[in-house]
């Protein structure tokens, strides 16, 4: 796989004027920074594919995570190329001619699901996705000292989030070495940037665990079983659907988990 980036440093932040006004009488006027928002156009095979709208740093992550929790690819080896344009606009991505599913595929009739609190995000047609369905996760060993590990560094401060409150974070991490950590403003995107990332650099998923900031529906779920992660752990809450699908596909899935205690809702020996 060739990676082709141009863009740099682009602008996360931008400083806005507000009035404050508090309950005791205060009443004046400051500023603070607040998140960009970014849209990104994905091509794939020249096809517009998809519209993210995320924080412009780690691109190339957040497609390639996508990429293969949309079941578009299997693995990198699946694609040829991948560019980003030098405004981070728009990702051009090639698939290796085995996995162009295009031909046959566009009289077939699709319907787009938004991923919860990602309004914002759309796949705009499954003219190459792969209908394979996903396979239950194969269990590893933990030890609750790696899961308040991930704790303890999200509740150190997360950079972005210490400055607007407005990101969600995910960590990846391997036993108790924290691989990789990365914000975005919609808890999807954050999680699909660290699957991306141990894609990108040949890091085995099946050795990983991840730690969300954001609450555990089946969506988020699913993302983590369609990559092949063993262990999926939350700051948050997570539904009771995600539960099910947690036990049926053998994911341990751990939730509320603080410096302090977590909530152990599936664990596989």
């Amino acid at each position: 796989m060739h990676i082709n980036e141009q863009y740099h440093d682009l602008p996360l932040l931008e400083t806005k004027a507000y009035q404050f006004i508090g309950r005791d009488g205060q009443n004046f006027s400051t500023e603070e920074q607040v998140l960009n928002e970014h849209l990104l156009d994905v091509y794939i095979n020249d096809r517009l594919t998809m519209k993210l709208i995320c924080l412009p740093q780690h691109l190339t992550e957040l497609v390639l995570g996508r990429l293969l929790t949309e079941h578009i690819i299997r693995s990198v080896d699946d694609i040829e190329q991948i560019y980003i344009c030098e405004y981070g606009k728009r990702a051009k991505v090639y698939l290796r001619p085995s996995q162009n599913k295009e031909s046959g595929a566009l009289g077939a009739s699709f319907v787009e699901t938004t991923p919860s609190c990602c309004t914002g995000n759309h796949i705009l047609n499954d003219y190459f996705s792969s209908d394979h369905p996903p396979a239950p996760v194969t269990p590893i060993e933990w030890k609750p000292e790696w899961i308040f590990h991930m704790a303890d560094t999200f509740a150190d401060g997360m950079p972005l989030h210490s400055v607007t409150f407005a990101t969600h974070s995910c960590l990846l991490a391997r036993k108790n070495e924290i691989l990789f950590s990365c914000e975005d403003i919609g808890r999807h995107n954050a999680l699909d940037k660290v699957i991306g990332y141990a894609l990108r650099h040949q890091i085995d998923l099946r050795e990983c665990m991840i730690y969300s900031s954001g609450r555990i529906p089946t969506d988020m779920a699913i993302k983590a079983i369609y990559a092949g992660i063993p262990i999926l752990c939350s700051k948050a809450s997570p539904t009771a659907e995600a539960i099910e699908l947690a036990r049926k596909y053998q994911l341990t899935l751990i939730c509320a988990a603080r410096r302090d205690r977590m909530k152990v809702f599936v664990t596989v020996s």
